[in-house]
């Protein structure tokens, strides 16, 4: 048996994840929770719904949060980490509420976090804190005592979240067809956002010119396209493109979007393309819809050969680096001094969130931060 790791004081590990529907009756009520407050009508929910019931009304994230919860599980105790995972989503059962009361009811007061979301922003970083600080005032009006909660560092450059990417984008160019092969180019993807958002996208002194959320993403761009060109010995040109807008038309959001860079793409004379998400942690609906089927379509129109190369998920190494993560946390709680493991020109992110990261347009508290109400 392993040595038992380390990792006082914290005594679990909450996976806080989005929340997808898991059958057609579902697809309305979950999102009416998304837009909750947007007054968005009915009807029109249903419309934007048509995505998810082309696939049964089945959104595939929470089925890929049981794998990466269990190989999280299976990594853990491989490794003597005795620490209980728990799964919540902001958006559908098991909600995030009703886990964290199960939480406290398990005795569990130091919980770290663990988001599926890898880089900074309003919507992948605060608003998940802004969750938890919902959910842990509504156990403190049941009477419970709420745990402290902390969230793991951004993780988008982590060489467990990198390395498989890499592989991802050299498998998708070894499918392309030969003759197409080594003149490929790379369409790095991620979820476009408000350009507003972009620009106040981490710690307030990285405000302005795309802000974290570009820069993270660019840095993780540039590892992966280097790697693949030690790999291949091809220096295949590359890209950061946007999709799955899903804002009003007058609001300024990130661009190109990836099927007007393939159409781009093609009228320049480039013979392939490879789509590479690696603002996703999983193949969710985005991926499935806004990749494989909607870019895949515009690409077949157009007579543009594209492979989609794959996403993290559960790989071994992303569940090891999860480890990694959770012992270099509780190592700096304890006081220690240490080297946080990162790639790129970035390094590693700050542990916690300052005062005015990635505000929203109106104040509310948000847990696991500087400014937590709950530290």
């Amino acid at each position: 048996m392993p040595d038992a790791l380390d990792v006082t004081p914290y005594d679990a590990l909450l996976l806080l994840s989005f929340g997808g529907p898991e059958g057609p009756d579902d697809v309305v009520p979950f999102l009416e929770n998304v837009t909750r407050g947007r007054g968005i009508p009915k009807e029109r929910l249903k419309e934007v719904g048509q995505h998810y019931f082309l696939f049964g009304g089945v959104s595939p994230i929470n089925e890929q949060n049981r794998v990466l919860l269990e190989a999280l599980r299976e990594d853990f105790a491989a490794h003597g980490l005795d620490l209980p995972v728990y799964w919540g989503n902001r958006n559908w059962a098991p909600y995030l509420t009703d886990t964290l009361r199960d939480m406290v009811r398990d005795g569990r007061r130091r919980v770290l976090v663990l988001a599926t979301s890898a880089y900074a922003s309003y919507s992948g970083c605060r608003q998940y804190r802004e969750n938890l600080a919902d959910a842990l005032a509504t156990l403190q009006a049941e009477g419970l005592e709420p745990p402290r909660v902390d969230k793991l560092r951004h993780y988008f450059n982590h060489p467990g979240f990198v390395e498989p990417m890499i592989d991802g984008v050299v498998e998708a160019l070894a499918g392309l067809p030969e003759d197409v092969r080594s003149g490929a180019h790379l369409a790095f993807t991620t979820h476009s956002i408000p350009i507003s958002a972009a620009d106040t996208s981490g710690p307030a002194p990285e405000h302005g010119d795309g802000g974290a959320y570009v820069r993270q993403h660019l840095d993780v761009a540039r590892l992966i396209a280097d790697a693949v060109r030690e790999r291949t010995g091809v220096d295949h040109p590359w890209q950061l493109v946007y999709q799955s807008r899903s804002g009003a038309p007058h609001i300024p959001w990130l661009e190109p979007d990836i099927c007007d860079h393939l159409e781009e793409r093609h009228a320049a004379g480039v013979p392939a393309v490879v789509m590479a998400p690696i603002g996703f942690v999983s193949d969710h609906m985005e991926v499935l819809y806004d990749l494989d089927t909607e870019a895949t379509a515009k690409a077949a129109e157009l007579g543009l050969p594209v492979r989609r190369s794959a996403t993290v998920g559960a790989d071994p190494r992303f569940a090891a680096a999860v480890r990694e993560l959770i012992a270099e946390r509780a190592a700096v709680e304890r006081g220690q001094r240490i080297t946080p493991c990162a790639l790129g020109a970035l390094g590693a992110d700050h542990d916690v969130c300052p005062v005015g990261c990635c505000p929203a347009r109106t104040a509310r508290p948000a847990a696991a931060g500087a400014d937590s109400p709950y530290a």
